[in-house]
């Protein structure tokens, strides 16, 4: 951990590490690492590498109703047309400017909820002022 903490510091701290994708270059590394010591059996992962099943399952796969999906997005479709859609914008665009900031979000984050925005417009918010990593 200080080898990380050093590391990091030295470059400058973490949104310096996030933009030179010192994180993400970390976090691949490791994940090969991993793979590979499961692969070599250095690792031992049940059911995976080890300790497997030999019979076959059933394969039946469990199949939500596509009645499902269609009766959310009518939810949806209505939330949209009854909510106060000015009030949402302007929270989500509160949201959007506070998350360039390094305060605390949940107050935002609420007020935006509280205004009936989605999940999906939120992290639309958050991704905006962020990015994808």
């Amino acid at each position: 951990m200080w080898k990380y903490l050093n590391q990091i510091e030295k470059m400058g701290g973490a949104v310096k590490a996030i933009e030179s994708g010192y994180f993400q270059a970390e976090i691949g590394k490791s994940a090969y690492e991993y793979q590979r010591a499961i692969e070599e059996r250095r690792k031992i992962v049940v059911g995976v590498n080890d300790f497997e099943v030999q019979e076959k399952g059933e394969g039946n796969l469990f199949q939500i109703d596509p009645s499902v999906r269609e009766d959310q997005v009518e939810r949806l479709k209505k939330l949209r047309a009854s909510r106060n859609n000015d009030a949402v914008r302007v929270t989500l665009d509160r949201l959007r400017h506070e998350a360039l900031g390094g305060d605390n979000l949940m107050t935002f984050i609420m007020d935006a909820v509280e205004s009936y925005a989605t999940v999906g417009e939120i992290s639309d918010a958050l991704r905006a002022a962020w990015g994808s990593y």
